[in-house]
């Protein structure tokens, strides 16, 4: 569908209308997508609405990424989006969908005991160091499998480095745009991850993200890491709020193997660092790596959770394995956004 097809001005659904798939908000997701499309919206028009709008492509299997492309390309009917939908990640189950809605309905969540899979010790490190690492998370076939469906995806020999820098459009950078696999949903599932997180955030009304995964080859003459090096993927207005991000280590990795990387226990000093910045200064633009950057060495399986408010990133690859690692993440709903992006 082009442009021609939206003769006639759109009005933004609300946010209890449904079409076929029976999930709410997904129309009005649908209608603010394309308004903003036609700047008829500006980026920022319901930001309050940002993390709902994220948690329903979770809840369907679907990357923000991959939708919104899909979007501003195609610029589908409803009814072609939906259809799309179901090619793309399957029909949400109605447990899923009857869950989704009753958060649109004002329905309190259901709320089960908080899992107690870390340890006291456990705790008092993710206190003083903003980051935890949980050993085993996934089983080492299950990494297998997924480094195995990474490699297809993309074309890649595991065992041929000839093949490791060839062009692929789902590789943008150390990203590659795979969201939906049976094996990368099983990692999603964990238990131990999923544990884990509700243990952080005391509560269990919890949302697993569909996010992609990440292949960083060893540089070479003519292919050097493109980053991302440390940042944040937050806003540094201030206070910055609880906030939690995970990586999946997919293969054994050294601390020069492309490691993810933070600055740990930065979450204790953000507030008088950003402060203390000349006047006009862009906290993103300072030498982060001044602020003690520590690469995070794990084996196949391992999982890290770090708080939003560390520097964070991933880092050149100076030896002969790629690194390949899957992003998880676990958040509640509905969340507290920043009005503004500093």
């Amino acid at each position: 569908m082009n442009d021609q097809n939206i003769a006639q001005p759109l009005s933004l659904a609300q946010a209890t209308e449904v079409g076929k798939l029976g999930i709410m908000h997904l129309k009005r997701f649908w209608s603010k997508s394309l308004l903003k499309r036609i700047n008829a919206l500006k980026n920022d028009d319901y930001i309050d609405e940002g993390q709902l709008d994220k948690t329903l492509l979770y809840a369907l299997g679907l990357g923000l990424e991959q939708t919104t492309i899909y979007i501003y390309t195609i610029a589908p009917s409803f009814d072609q989006f939906e259809n799309w939908i179901v090619e793309t990640a399957g029909r949400p189950t109605p447990q899923t969908t009857q869950r989704f809605n009753r958060i649109i309905t004002g329905e309190a969540p259901e709320q089960g005991e908080i899992p107690q899979v870390l340890n006291a010790d456990d705790l008092a490190f993710f206190e003083q160091h903003g980051y935890i690492i949980i050993k085993n998370a996934v089983p080492a076939e299950d990494c297998e499998k997924t480094i195995d469906t990474i490699c297809r995806y993309i074309g890649i020999d595991r065992a041929d480095p000839s093949t490791w820098y060839n062009n692929n459009q789902a590789r943008q950078g150390i990203m590659v745009q795979l969201f939906q696999d049976p094996v990368m949903e099983r990692n999603r599932n964990s238990v131990k991850i999923r544990q884990a997180y509700e243990q952080l955030w005391q509560r269990t009304d919890l949302w697993v993200s569909a996010d992609r995964a990440g292949f960083n080859p060893p540089e070479t003459e003519i292919w050097k890491f493109p980053g991302p090096n440390l940042h944040w993927d937050v806003s540094l207005q201030l206070p910055i709020p609880f906030g939690l991000q995970g990586i999946l280590y997919l293969a054994d990795t050294e601390e020069n193997q492309g490691a993810f990387s933070l600055v740990p226990g930065f979450q204790h000093q953000i507030d008088d660092w950003i402060n203390g910045l000349p006047e006009g200064a862009d906290p993103r633009t300072q030498d982060l790596d001044a602020l003690g950057r520590k690469y995070i060495a794990a084996n196949a399986g391992d999982f890290i959770i770090w708080l939003k408010a560390l520097p964070h990133g991933s880092s050149a690859n100076t030896s002969t394995r790629p690194r390949y690692v899957q992003y998880i993440n676990y958040a509640p709903a509905k969340l507290d956004i920043a009005r503004e992006w500093k």
